[in-house]
């Protein structure tokens, strides 16, 4: 399989204990400074660059984010987009220390010419103030998830989850109404800037009895089920996985897959697996069509660290390009050996008749909804000590198409959160009079099609501040 990965440079690692390659030399000037350019906005040879510069001046640069950085830099990077990264990275790397200080490559710039730190200045800074509130209140924030800010880490994760938890029995229940108030309900807890610490401010929110739907909850989990099937076997008597397997004759093919590789697609794919499948359709992207781009949506693109599927968005700088492209991409990957199952579906954006047209959370581009194999290194560390594991694992993939000029569009509803999705439309339906879908934004009175080259673009034309991916976690 290696064959099939696109060569990458060397890179300084995190070993398993703990230990890293030493990132700065041990003539740096400043001690007391220790600064990380953070790569996301900057690019890699970039940052390899101003790395070298910044140690060639005696300044320490650390290749790893710790809790040793006292700066870091940052470049076109919004003071949001900031606070939520180094949030991120306080879970991942715990510490007592006070945080490091969010800068704009100003500093950095300036720092350089003088040739030593100067001192940091308000314009500088990419921290925003947090606002504090003793007893937030759902109704002190904006109506619609699009005009709010929802990071992935917030400070009412039990009460949101309980209510996530009604809303998916109200699902399953088939009642449309209850499951909406309680997912807005979440999704505003999910923004306010501080806990709930009063019940009273919850008042309002429908109650209801509980509801049998563990079971339902996992035939759900099966690659192909929805919640009428699920609901329909249950009511016929299923109650186990083994029960299916009893009755073959009640499967498609695609649930057949989905059941065969279970155990695998019922567990959580990590960050790393997601990245790494990307890197496997791109060298196979690469191959077909040269020029070709492929970028990881969904879950991953709002900063989550795991998530149930890998979606993968694929279009062409030439408009038309594309055309075909998705065939051959599959053909390419079931020959090396990485595709277990894939159901194709056609473009279907010029079918007024189908049902994306009907129903905007949907959209008709071309796509393949695969289970991957996904090579796997031979061991895993745990506790210090190496463990063998399966060579390989089952993971859901979704491999879409889209032509260049509708890829913002695109980009922007298969990212999610499918909430703030529902609520962007909404608005963008009721307060400007404008369809939004994952293919165009619509003026029906004027017959009119908005042009974008980006998601700031569309933002724009709503009248809505931007709001980065990784605040979009309604």
């Amino acid at each position: 399989m290696a064959s099939v990965l696109p060569k990458r440079r060397r890179t300084n690692v995190v070993s398993l204990t703990g230990a890293t390659a030493p990132s700065a030399p041990a003539s740096a000037r400043f001690p007391g400074v220790a600064i990380y350019l953070a790569e996301s906005r900057m690019g890699r040879s970039r940052r390899a660059f101003l790395t070298r510069l910044a140690r060639s001046k005696g300044f320490r640069v650390l290749d790893v984010y710790s809790s040793e950085v006292t700066h870091v830099v940052m470049e076109q990077t919004s003071a949001v987009e900031a606070v939520c990264w180094q949030e991120r990275k306080a879970m991942t790397a715990p510490s007592d220390r006070t945080p490091s200080t969010l800068l704009d490559m100003s500093w950095f710039t300036e720092s350089m010419a003088a040739g030593q730190p100067v001192p940091v200045e308000c314009r500088h800074l990419l921290e925003v103030a947090k606002p504090r509130m003793e007893f937030p209140s759902p109704a002190g924030v904006p109506p619609y998830a699009c005009q709010r800010s929802t990071p992935l880490t917030h400070h009412n994760t039990s009460l949101s989850l309980a209510l996530e938890t009604l809303a998916e029995a109200a699902g399953f229940e088939g009642s449309e109404g209850r499951l909406l108030a309680f997912r807005r309900a979440a999704s505003v807890l999910k923004s306010l800037p501080s806990p709930i610490r009063a019940l009273r401010q919850l008042q309002g929110l429908p109650h209801f009895g509980e509801h049998s739907s563990r079971v339902v909850q996992l035939f759900t989990q099966i690659f192909g089920v929805g919640v009428k099937t699920a609901d329909r076997w249950y009511q016929e008597g299923l109650r186990t996985l083994d029960d299916l397997l009893k009755q073959p004759q009640k499967l498609t093919q695609q649930q057949k897959a989905g059941l065969q590789h279970h155990q695998d697609l019922s567990t959580p794919v990590q960050q790393q697996d997601a990245e790494a499948l990307q890197q496997l359709v791109e060298a196979a992207v690469a191959q077909v069509l040269p020029g070709a781009t492929v970028t990881l949506t969904g879950s991953f693109r709002r900063g989550k660290l795991q998530g149930h599927d890998v979606d993968l968005l694929i279009t062409h700088p030439q408009e038309g390009q594309e055309a075909r492209l998705l065939h051959r991409v599959v053909g390419y990957l079931k020959n090396q050996g990485l595709i277990l199952y894939h159901l194709h579906q056609h473009n279907h954006y010029g079918d007024p008749t189908h049902l994306a047209w009907q129903n905007p959370t949907m959209d008709a581009f071309e796509r393949s909804f695969c289970i991957f194999r996904l090579p796997q290194s031979p061991k895993v560390a745990v506790a210090g000590a190496q463990r063998p594991r399966q060579a390989w694992k089952a993971v859901r993939v979704d491999l879409v198409v889209t032509p260049v000029s509708q890829f913002p569009f695109a980009l922007l509803g298969w990212t999610g959160s499918k909430h703030f999705e529902r609520e962007l439309r909404w608005f963008s339906r009721k307060e400007k009079g404008l369809w939004l879908n994952s293919h165009v934004l619509f003026d029906p009175e004027q017959k009119k099609f908005f042009h974008a080259t980006s998601e700031e673009d569309i933002f724009r034309l709503l009248g809505l501040e931007y709001i980065p991916p990784e605040q979009r976690n309604a």
